[in-house]
C-alpha cells in the first residue's frame, strides 16, 4: 500500500529526556536536562550556538551515550545506545550536516532508512510509491539524481521526506529550513504542524529564527550554556523574553552599520561570460558576467539550485569553466593558492565543515591553512612549529569566540556555528581584498549571526570587495549594495539596493521572465 501522511502511524507517544548530562574532555556540554513532549507536540528547543541543543538530541537518538539521564516512551524507560534503535523506536532526526549518501540516488537514500532492508528490492514499485507520496508534499524531490549533484536546500528537504515517508512518529529537526526560502520553509513547517495537530507526529524543531518558533511552535524550551535557561507556551511569551533567556538581559548584540559617506571604487572581482557546468555535465552557469567594486556587496539571490554553488566552485577553484573569464583587480586570474594570498581573495564556502575544512585535522590546523607555510608557523618554509601553530590559534579563538575544548581538538567536534565561526576567523583575520561568501550565516544563532554581518560590513566599509551568495532576502537587503538574481544558471534581474522590491525579486527567483501577481 501506497504510504501517505496519516498512514502507519496509529499513536505518538510520549517521549521524555530525563535528566541528561554530556561532558566532553573538559566540556560539560549538557548539563541535567529534560524534555517532555506530550502527544501531537511542536515543540522548539532554542539557544546560541553551543548552548547543548544538538547534544541534547543526539543523546536522545543514541549518537551520543549520556554520561547520566536517560530516555523514555509512554512512561517506560528505553535504553537507546545507537540511532538504529531511534528509528526503530519511531524517532527521526533531520541533522544539521547531511547524512544521504554522496554517490547513491535520492530514491536510493529514502530505502536506505528503512529496516530491514528487503534482500531483492522492486525498485520501479518503490520508486511510484515515493512519487505518489510526494503528491501530498509542498515540495518535489527528483528521486534520480545523484546526492552529490543537489544543492543544500535540495538536499534538505530530501532529509525531510525521507524521514516522514518512513513513518517517523516523532521528528526532530536541527536547523531545517536554514537552506530553504521563506516560503519553501513555511510550507515545510506548515505541514509538520498539521501533521502534529492530527496527532500524527511529534515535532521537535532546532532554529535560531524567533519568527519560526511564534509562527509554528506551540512550546519551547530554551538552552543556555548546556543547561535549561527556561521554557514555556509560546503563546505567553514575547520575543523579548526569548532573547533574554538565550543571552541574558543584558545582552548587545553587534550592529552592521554602513558607512553611507563611502563609494564604490576600483573594480576588484569581474566575472564576463562565465558558463560552467554540473556534476551532470549539464550547463549550470549561463554566461554569468558581474562585477564587484571595492567599498561595496554585491548580494545574489536564488533558490538553491540554480547555478549559485557551481559558480561558487568556479571562483574558489574547485570546478572548471567552459568558458569565460575571471579577473581580480584587472588583472587574469587563476585560482591558485599562491594568488589568493597575494590578492587577498578570500572565501566563505557553505557547508563548511565538509568544503572548508578538513574533519581530522584539529581546530588550530584548520585555522593555520592560509598562512601555515609563512613565519612563525614555519621555519625555512618546510618546518612547522607546532606551539607557534597553536598561538596563533588561541588568538583567532579568543577573538572570534570559538567554543571549543582546546586548540587541539579535531574541528568535527565543534557545533556547526563554531565550525562556522572558525572558517570565519581563518578568511577574515587577515587583509581582504575581495570576499566571496556563500550563505555565511546559515545555521548561526542571533549573536553570531549579527556579528558575521557587522564584520562583513566593516570590510566593506574599509574598502573590501564581496560577493554575497545569500536563499536569506533579508540578509541581502541589510548588507548589499546591489542584488542579482540567478535563475536556471543566468543573472536575470538587477537592482540597487535602494530601489529592491521583494515582491518584484521573488518573481525573478521564479522566472527568467516573470509576470506580475
Amino acid at each position: 500500500m501506497t504510504p501517505t501522511l496519516a498512514s502507519a502511524v496509529t499513536q505518538v507517544p510520549l517521549v521524555e529526556a530525563v535528566g541528561m548530562s554530556k561532558r566532553f574532555g573538559s566540556l560539560l556540554a549538557l548539563d541535567d536536562v529534560s524534555l517532555r513532549l506530550p502527544a501531537g507536540s511542536f515543540h522548539a528547543l532554542l539557544g546560541e550556538n553551543g548552548a547543548g541543543k544538538s547534544t541534547l538530541v543526539k543523546c536522545m537518538m543514541g549518537y551520543h551515550r549520556p554520561d547520566r539521564g536517560h530516555l523514555s516512551l509512554d512512561g517506560v524507560r528505553r535504553d537507546i545506545h545507537n540511532p538504529r534503535q531511534a528509528l526503530d523506536a519511531g524517532i527521526g532526526l533531520v541533522y544539521q550536516h547531511f547524512t544521504l549518501v554522496p554517490n547513491m540516488t535520492a530514491a536510493e537514500n529514502i530505502v536506505l532508512g528503512r529496516s530491514p532492508i528487503a534482500r531483492v528490492i522492486d525498485w520501479a514499485a518503490e520508486r511510484a510509491q515515493i512519487e505518489a507520496f510526494q503528491r501530498d508534499m509542498p515540495f518535489h524531490v527528483d528521486l534520480g539524481a545523484r546526492i552529490s549533484g543537489l544543492a543544500a536546500g535540495e538536499k534538505q528537504k530530501l532529509e525531510i521526506l525521507k524521514q516522514l515517508y518512513l513513518g517517523r512518529r516523532v521528528l526532530i529537526l536541527d536547523e531545517p529550513t536554514s537552506v530553504l526560502t521563506p516560503a519553501e520553509a513555511d510550507q515545510v513547517l506548515g505541514l509538520l504542524r498539521d501533521m502534529t495537530r492530527e496527532r500524527t507526529l511529534s515535532v521537535v524543531l532546532i532554529t535560531h529564527k524567533f519568527r519560526e518558533v511564534i509562527a509554528f511552535a506551540r512550546e519551547v524550551t530554551v538552552l543556555r550554556a548546556g543547561r535549561a535557561a527556561g521554557s514555556g507556551s509560546v503563546g505567553e511569551l514575547k520575543q523579548a523574553d526569548l532573547a533574554a533567556m538565550m543571552f541574558g538581559s543584558g545582552a548587545v548584540f553587534a550592529s552592521a552599520a554602513r558607512d553611507k559617506a563611502s563609494t564604490p571604487g576600483d573594480i576588484r572581482l569581474e566575472v564576463t561570460a562565465m558558463t560552467a557546468l554540473n556534476d551532470k555535465g549539464v550547463v549550470a552557469c549561463d554566461e554569468v558576467s558581474l562585477a564587484v567594486r571595492s567599498g561595496e556587496i554585491l548580494g545574489i539571490a536564488g533558490v538553491a539550485g540554480n547555478g549559485q554553488r557551481e559558480l561558487v566552485e568556479v571562483l574558489a577553484g574547485q570546478r572548471e569553466a567552459q568558458a569565460g573569464e575571471l579577473r581580480v583587480m584587472g588583472e587574469r586570474y587563476d585560482r591558485s593558492r599562491k594568488q589568493m594570498r597575494v590578492r587577498g581573495v578570500h572565501l566563505l564556502t557553505e557547508e563548511p565543515l565538509d568544503n572548508g575544512c578538513v574533519r581530522g585535522m584539529s581546530v588550530a590546523e584548520n585555522l593555520s591553512f592560509r598562512n601555515f607555510d609563512e613565519p612563525p608557523q614555519t621555519v625555512f618554509g618546510c618546518f612547522l612549529r607546532g606551539s607557534a601553530l597553536r598561538r596563533h590559534a588561541a588568538a583567532l579563538i579568543k577573538r572570534y569566540g570559538i567554543r571549543t575544548a582546546s586548540p587541539d581538538s579535531r574541528i568535527d567536534t565543534l557545533s556547526g556555528g563554531n565550525v562556522q565561526r572558525t572558517v570565519l576567523a581563518r578568511e577574515l583575520s587577515g587583509a581582504v581584498s575581495v570576499l566571496i561568501a556563500q550563505n555565511p550565516c546559515v545555521g548561526l544563532d542571533f549573536a553570531a549571526t549579527s556579528e558575521i554581518r557587522a564584520q562583513m560590513m566593516a570590510a566593506r566599509n574599509a574598502g573590501s570587495a564581496i560577493l554575497l551568495f545569500s536563499e536569506d532576502l533579508d540578509e541581502l537587503l541589510e548588507l548589499a549594495d546591489r542584488i542579482g538574481v540567478m535563475f536556471e544558471g543566468a543573472i536575470v534581474y538587477e537592482t540597487p539596493r535602494a530601489t529592491a522590491d521583494v515582491q518584484t525579486i521573488g518573481l525573478h527567483m521564479a522566472s527568467r521572465q516573470p509576470t506580475a501577481a
